[in-house]
């Protein structure tokens, strides 16, 4: 008898997590969540990663028992999220996405955002105190959640550059959610770009590259959320020019950071997860 109750306590102590989208192969999500478990002496956590669409994610999270604690979500995830949640934090509602869902023990879903929370940190580690002109690059949804980055960095009115206005109808109403009042252009790569204390790329791999001729000024800091091959031509202009510099992969980790916390209740332990995350990315590039 006695073997049976440790085997059923054993089994109730197993907690699952894992990140979910398409493609989802390079991932770096279970490096840092495995990493966090195993600092915190989280035995009985597992995290892994499930190729999943958008139709598929709503019968996905529906089929998940009691040991699941949550998701991380990333393309195409992120927006189909709010709609599979029972509840949505005011910042994602705002943002108009969700990379994480809270599974509470009653079997509630909460949607959460820590993509934003992952810029605001990795930008203050970088020693960012105040905005007075921010830049960003692009309008999809990663620069939807730099809008509340940055609107919680202090900034209200952020100079947005994008290549076709007729695709920044998302942009817009996450700005008026946020009560922002950006300024919008289409003159990305048409123009220099304007005189800033902050600029935030948020264009893929490779689509800044154009801006590498950028006369930098050594006091703006730049965040290229682009974060392999790195340095990106882009990022590699700026820190020519000694300016500051963040990728990606710190905001990767800050993120991260904070859905352990949301999962399982304990601080991220930054230090641990960020050693796994440097060595992995440096394994890849081996």
């Amino acid at each position: 008898m006695n073997v049976g109750v440790s085997t059923t306590a054993a089994h109730q102590t197993v907690r699952r997590a894992a990140v979910l989208g398409s493609p989802i192969k390079h991932s770096l999500s279970p490096v840092l969540h495995r990493a966090a478990y195993q600092a915190l002496d989280l035995h009985g956590w597992h995290y892994d990663k499930i190729e999943c669409d958008e139709p598929g994610l709503s019968r996905r999270v529906d089929g998940m028992g009691p040991e699941w604690a949550g998701l991380s979500l990333t393309m195409p995830l992120k927006q189909v999220a709010l709609t599979v949640a029972d509840e949505v934090s005011p910042l994602a509602e705002a943002v108009g996405a969700a990379n994480t869902l809270v599974f509470s023990p009653a079997g509630g879903k909460r949607a959460d955002n820590t993509d934003v929370g992952g810029m605001v940190s990795a930008l203050r580690e970088a020693g960012l105190t105040r905005v007075e002109q921010a830049v960003i690059l692009g309008a999809g949804g990663t620069a939807q959640s730099a809008l509340a980055a940055v609107r919680e960095l202090g900034h209200q009115s952020p100079i947005v550059l994008v290549r076709n206005l007729a695709r920044t109808g998302e942009l817009c109403e996450t700005a008026e959610r946020l009560g922002m009042q950006p300024t919008i252009s289409d003159g990305l790569f048409i123009e220099p770009l304007p005189a800033a204390d902050l600029v935030i790329s948020t264009l893929p791999g490779g689509a800044a590259d154009p801006l590498s001729a950028t006369r930098w000024k050594p006091d703006t800091m730049v965040l290229d959320v682009v974060y392999a091959p790195w340095p990106t031509s882009f990022a590699g202009s700026a820190l020519a020019a000694g300016c500051p510099v963040v990728s990606g992969l710190t905001v990767l980790l800050y993120q991260a950071v904070a859905q352990v916390e949301l999962m399982t209740g304990h601080p991220g332990p930054v230090e641990a997860m960020r050693t796994a995350l440097v060595d992995a990315v440096a394994a890849r590039q081996d």
